[in-house]
């Protein structure tokens, strides 16, 4: 029988997967918006709304946010200093002021700028909230409840696929950023309701030396050093292929829509359907992973999904969306793509087994934050060959191959299938 859960343990969860669910649909938001922004602030400022120079912009900007998520790993010393809970809720505010002043974007330099203010913000929430669940539930529950926490990003997109079908489709993307205001009445109850894990009171009320402690230098140290830069080659990968799809999903299905000979408008709606299917794909293989983590092993659970993304990236982008009558099929395939994208349940749960309770959270942070610099500089990379090669399909199947990449670099990490989170 499983350790029940205390009334604590189960407020603190929900409260970190809303959190990571409004942080999901602020992310996403960009994407789903990005054509109808671009059009309207390109010529404001200076430049031709040309469907090359929305891709190179879109890419560019989506670097730069990029950039904005590895920034976020100051946020992780700060957690294994001050506690979970408040940094927790500093990262969602910050997010949530930055997403709902894109609204008031006048140039493409301006909406820029508050996307990488976003950006740290958003970036700083999974770490945060990963470790928070690590830390609070306990040691028979905590794997699963990773698988759970994940889900909430991607509901997020659901979300946000959902206020795109009907605000965004009447109201346009100025309303849609101002959607992303809310998250700041939660950073507010997180702040004053939940409390910090145990373990970390435990850490800090032992005289460990937690306030004196160094974690950003500590993971460098003989004891991490390894595992510190193997999982960000990982968090690299993944990071790389998901977010290459994801961000030019909703453009490849307008585009679809477009070449099929539907109106602007049922573009818009079958990229927010296109995108309820990626979402329901995505949960479904977090809530998979952490069994199959059990049973397999972490290692060999990470590269079946990696093997997933490689294949349905190309299956995907490579084959239907060149296809004469692709729309239907790149759909039905961004199913099996969302499932296989999952597998950033796998690093909810074994980030954290990974290091102890002093240096955890700016580990996790770490790993997340180098994957995001190296994700931006191949975004911008990707926007470049869209906007060479005039079409979204190529540049975006040849990120599969960041995935058999990452195969070479899993037998370098740590398994840690059995172990109990150490201290």
């Amino acid at each position: 029988m499983r350790t029940p859960l205390t009334r604590s343990q189960i407020a603190g969860f929900w409260s970190a997967w809303a959190g990571w669910t409004l942080d999901g649909m602020d992310s996403f938001i960009y994407a789903l918006v990005l054509s109808p922004a671009l059009s309207e602030l390109l010529p404001k400022s200076g430049i031709a709304d040309t469907p090359g120079n929305i891709g190179l912009a879109g890419s560019a900007l989506f670097a730069l946010f990029l950039v904005g998520w590895g920034l976020s790993f100051i946020w992780g010393p700060m957690a294994d200093r001050f506690g979970r809970t408040r940094v927790l809720a500093g990262t969602i505010l910050m997010y949530a002021v930055f997403t709902g002043a894109a609204a008031l974007s006048q140039t493409i330099w301006q909406l820029a700028i508050f996307r990488l203010l976003a950006g740290i913000g958003i970036g700083g929430e999974w770490s945060l909230a990963g470790t928070y669940v690590a830390e609070a539930w306990p040691e028979d529950r905590r794997k699963s409840g990773a698988g759970y926490l994940q889900t909430g990003y991607y509901f997020g997109f659901f979300l946000a696929a959902a206020l795109n079908y009907t605000v965004g489709a009447r109201y346009g993307w100025r309303v849609m950023f101002l959607c992303g205001l809310p998250p700041v009445i939660l950073s507010i109850l997180i702040a004053t309701r939940v409390a910090e894990p145990e373990r970390w009171k435990h850490k800090l009320a032992s005289g460990a030396g937690i306030r004196k402690a160094h974690p950003l230098r500590d993971i460098f140290s003989s004891a991490y050093r390894r595992k510190t830069f193997v999982n960000a080659g990982l968090l690299t990968v993944a990071i790389i292929g998901l977010w290459a799809g994801s961000v030019y999903e909703p453009t490849a299905v307008t585009t679809l829509a477009r070449k099929a000979g539907m109106a602007a408008s049922e573009g818009a709606k079958m990229a927010s359907i296109a995108t309820a299917v990626l979402s329901v794909g995505t949960i479904l293989g977090c809530l998979v992973a952490p069994a199959l983590a059990e049973r397999l092993g972490r290692r060999k659970a990470l590269a079946f999904y990696f093997c997933g993304m490689a294949l349905f990236i190309y299956l995907s982008f490579g084959l239907a969306f060149s296809a004469a009558n692709g729309l239907r099929p790149f759909i039905a395939l961004l199913f099996f793509l969302g499932f296989f994208g999952g597998n950033f349940a796998l690093f909810s749960l074994w980030l954290p087994e990974q290091y102890g309770t002093s240096v955890r959270a700016t580990a996790f942070a770490f790993a997340t934050s180098v994957g995001r610099f190296a994700g931006a500089g191949v975004n911008f990379l990707v926007g470049s060959m869209v906007h060479s090669m005039g079409t979204i399909g190529t540049p975006v199947a040849c990120t599969a191959l960041a995935f058999l990449l990452g195969l070479l670099l899993i037998p370098f990490a740590a398994e840690t299938r059995g172990q109990t989170l150490p201290d």
